[in-house]
This record gives structure tokens, C-alpha cells and sequence, in this order.
């Protein structure tokens, strides 16, 4: 008996995440949407507080460090990795037997990387490109590539 091919897009940005299946003629559509609960957040909501302060050695004058990243580049980055579990955790389960992943280029590398050995012998393949804001029916001229065809008896 052949095997079934379940095939998953997962669409993400550092803030949001789409998990896409073709229905029975192809049509994709979202499944889920997952997004970041500190993606519209402020700095100052992010950190617990203000960055240390420091006396110049020439002057009397006392300047603040700068923060060695910036708060919603971290947060960024634990969302994708959250994804990155997410993803896993599907692929374990055998939630999908093939997937593509579509994000823009920073994040798709550390999504990539993320994934386990199993996730990654699945992945079909990759874009680089932001498509979390576009609609399913605006999906299909992107990801053609990878859909099989509809078999008709």
C-alpha cells in the first residue's frame, strides 16, 4: 500500500507562526496560528530593569551600559526556538511524513537549525521569504513546488 503523504508548510516570522496543510484539491489552508505574546511589547515591558549605570573615569558624569542585545531580538529568538519545538514534537508524533518551512532569511536559518535529525530527513524544503501576512488562497503560486498533484481515479 503506498504511503499516505502528509505534508506540513509551516510559515513563521520572530513573532508569528502558521502551520499550513493542502486540502483534498490542493487548496492550503492554515490549520493553526500560533504568535508570540511579547512580539508588540515595549523594551521596558521586557526587561526587569533599567541597563547598570558606570562613573567615567575622566569626569564626575555617570553613563548607562548598553544592553548587549536588544529585548525583542531575544524574545524573537525564544519564539522561533518555541517553533522549532513545536515542530519537533509534531514530527515525533507523526503529525506529517514531509515538510517545508518558509520564513525570511534569519529566521529560517536558526528554525532550520533547530529542527531534530527525524524533522530534518522530513524537510522537503525551505524559502526564504515572509509569508506569515498572506492570505491561504495567496499561498499556492509560492509552494506549488512542493504540493504533490491531486491523483484523480
Amino acid at each position: 500500500m503506498p504511503q499516505q503523504h502528509k505534508l506540513c508548510i509551516v510559515i513563521a516570522d520572530g513573532g508569528h507562526a502558521r502551520f499550513v496543510r493542502p486540502a483534498a484539491d490542493n487548496a492550503l489552508h492554515t490549520f493553526e496560528a500560533v504568535d508570540s505574546a511579547t512580539v508588540h511589547k515595549k523594551d521596558h515591558d521586557l526587561v526587569s530593569d533599567r541597563p547598570g549605570r558606570a562613573f567615567e573615569s575622566g569626569s564626575p558624569g555617570r553613563h548607562s551600559y548598553t544592553p548587549r542585545q536588544d529585548p525583542h531580538e531575544t524574545e524573537k529568538d525564544r519564539f522561533t526556538q518555541a517553533v522549532a519545538r513545536r515542530v519537533n514534537e509534531d514530527s515525533a508524533a507523526d503529525e506529517f511524513n514531509e515538510l517545508v518551512v518558509v520564513a525570511p532569511p534569519h529566521v529560517l536559518s536558526e528554525l532550520t537549525g533547530a529542527l531534530d535529525g527525524l524533522t530534518k530527513a522530513k524537510l522537503l524544503g525551505s524559502l526564504a521569504k515572509n509569508l506569515v501576512k498572506t492570505p491561504d488562497h495567496e499561498l499556492w503560486p509560492h509552494l506549488k513546488e512542493w504540493v504533490r498533484p491531486v491523483s484523480r481515479l
